[in-house]
């Protein structure tokens, strides 16, 4: 009488179980107090080889990064290309004076680098431009300043010691981060030799206050971006051996539009193009009169998208999350809106909440058959899923070391987005596609996050029964 309950209860649990026998490993970390959401299937028959409460709302961290991945290519396609202008009111004379502004009208591109500026400067002079008899305005009109929403960016702006909290602007170059050159002087005891990465002469200020050592002292920096009065300055501290190689030091700028301006002014004096009033950055776009001096189009989609997702840059996903949305003078959460209804337009995705296209944001929430529901939406648009899964790393050869672990089969039959956060709760997440021996394509997300009473998450933890229990259904398959 008391049996019959029972087995009818332990029935009706048999298919979670075997959804989740699929992930027995993973299924450990459920044990340890940690929050999972896991979800593998095959894409032809539709089967599912493992489930862990795979509608569970949890955080995605960098793996909000295949929204907008998604989401750019939808809008623009993959050869979309983001171009920036020189453009003025007015023409050069016959002496190559320009009698008025010069006008940076910055068009979004993420990866707008020094090599950019230069080659924009160069068409300048081409055109004929000797002298600017103004000013140079720097114009972010489509979005800029952008309101920060994390607390690391928050913080970035007076004070930062990475690259990774940049502060967003439409006019951005290099990533929104000032990079110095640390190298030895001839001898020891003298300070390090420190000047910007792009420049002859110095564009950010420098507190240099690195020590020269013999050979083979080894080298150890501390490098911080602090904001004075004067503006930014990098302070950078430690040792670098005579023998040592130079070393790239990057941080965040406290105004990436600022640190344009600076950069590009700097540019255009090299070049021999003198601005009489200096440099000023503006939120106005320019007139419609405005007569376009030279341009330069940057990388193509794709390629912008293999290196947001390749190296998870934050500074590169939040600026095309900014870019889609479609009237001037965007913020955040405009951009993550637009993620959001790009998300829930697809068919069975379910509930998503999206604060920024990076994940940078810890509100960010979706689920594992969610993340897979927009895997398998880009795998049956062919003329946008080569872009979008050369944009993933495989395990044999990722940029991120920390994946180049597990079995052959792991590493060879696997491409993956991860996602990592710390505070305020531990998050290690993982989505992608995986191919069986047969052939077959599958999908994959693997959400997990800790609580107050977890708050310890590395890795391995993760990935190493991720990848045994992945391994298991490629085998079978």
């Amino acid at each position: 009488m008391f049996r019959r309950p029972l087995l009818f209860a332990l029935l009706a649990l048999l298919p979670l179980l075997a959804q989740a026998s699929g992930f027995s490993r993973l299924a450990e970390m459920t044990d340890k107090g940690f929050r999972v959401g896991a979800e593998a299937r095959l894409l032809g028959s539709g089967e599912t080889l493992g489930a862990i409460e795979p509608e569970r709302q949890l955080s995605p961290a960098s793996v909000s990064k295949i929204y907008l991945a998604a989401a750019a290519l939808d809008r623009w396609g993959p050869q979309h290309h983001f171009t920036s202008r020189l453009v003025s009111t007015v023409e050069p004379d016959a002496e190559g004076s320009l009698p008025g502004d010069l006008v940076f009208d910055g068009g979004g591109d993420p990866a707008l680098t020094s090599e950019d500026l230069w080659r924009l400067v160069q068409r300048l002079h081409q055109a004929g431009v000797r002298h600017v008899d103004g000013r140079l305005l720097v114009s972010q009109w489509r979005y800029g300043p952008v309101k920060c929403l994390t607390t690391d960016r928050c913080q970035a702006h007076s004070r930062v010691a990475n690259a990774y909290s940049a502060l967003l602007s439409s006019v951005g170059v290099n990533f929104g981060s000032w990079c110095v050159s640390v190298a030895p002087a001839a001898s020891p005891g003298q300070p390090a030799r420190i000047n910007s990465c792009e420049s002859q002469v110095p564009i950010v200020d420098i507190d240099n206050r690195v020590e020269t050592k013999p050979d083979d002292s080894g080298t150890e920096l501390n490098a911080e971006r602090v904001l004075r009065d004067t503006g930014d300055v990098m302070l950078l501290r430690g040792q670098i051996s005579t023998n040592a190689l130079p070393r790239r030091v990057y941080r965040a700028s406290s105004d990436p539009a600022l640190q344009t301006a600076q950069t590009l002014l700097a540019m255009l004096e090299q070049a021999g193009i003198t601005v009489r009033d200096g440099a000023e950055v503006v939120t106005t776009e320019p007139p419609e009169s405005a007569r376009e001096l030279a341009a330069v189009d940057g990388e193509s989609l794709q390629e912008l998208l293999l290196r947001t997702l390749n190296y998870s840059n934050n500074f590169m996903a939040d600026v095309l999350a900014l870019n889609l949305v479609e009237t001037p003078r965007a913020d955040l959460e405009q951009a993550g809106a637009a993620l959001e209804a790009f998300a829930t337009g697809i068919p069975g995705h379910g509930p998503v909440t999206l604060r920024s296209g990076s994940g940078l944001t810890p509100e960010n929430r979706t689920s594992a058959a969610g993340v897979n529901t927009l895997l398998e939406s880009l795998y049956h648009r062919p003329a946008l899923f080569p872009s979008f899964v050369a944009a993933l790393q495989s395990p044999s050869n990722g940029v991120m070391r920390f994946i180049r672990q597990g079995s052959p089969t792991f590493q060879h039959h696997v491409m993956l987005k991860t996602g990592t956060l710390n505070r305020p709760v531990a998050v290690r997440a993982a989505g992608g596609y995986f191919r069986t021996r047969s052939g077959q394509w599958g999908v994959f997300s693997v959400l997990v996050n800790g609580t107050a009473t977890t708050p310890w998450l590395n890795w391995r933890q993760v990935l190493d029964p991720l990848a045994a229990d992945l391994e298991e259904m490629i085998d079978a398959h």
